[in-house]
């Protein structure tokens, strides 16, 4: 009697949960890594929708944010309504091609992006563009 050939033989298998982990872990690595890939000018608001919007191919933009309180950011920097002339105009410099998009809450009222507008105006070279959600 042989000792050795009293358990049965078991056949041969691929254990696939360290590739399902692996695999896993690479689909996350490529969806953060993605996320990443989106080139956000300015702080995150609810923009109106428009349905003619077009987009602007322009190399340069300045970006303003407006948030629903009416804090008014320059491309992510906090900014005081009168100083932003003078910051736009540094910026812009002698570029004659430098898009300047305002990026301002539907909750914000009229008056306070039309204040923007006029100090954008005051600079010379700058073109105005209000950005939305088609």
């Amino acid at each position: 009697m042989d000792l050795g050939d009293n358990e049965p033989d078991l056949p041969p298998f691929i254990n696939v949960v360290p590739l399902i982990d692996v695999m896993f872990a690479l689909l996350t690595f490529f969806i953060m890594s993605t996320l990443f890939l989106t080139r956000s000018q300015g702080l995150p608001v609810n923009l109106p929708k428009a349905a003619t919007a077009k987009e602007q191919q322009i190399p340069t933009r300045v970006t303003i944010t407006v948030d629903e309180k009416g804090q008014v950011s320059l491309n992510r920097e906090p900014i005081a309504i009168n100083d932003l002339a003078g910051r736009v105009r540094t910026l812009v410099g002698s570029n004659q091609d430098t898009l300047v998009v305002i990026n301002a809450d539907q909750k914000v009222l009229h008056g306070e992006i039309v204040g923007i507008m006029d100090q954008v105006r005051q600079v010379k070279g700058a073109r105005l563009a209000i950005a939305t959600q088609k």
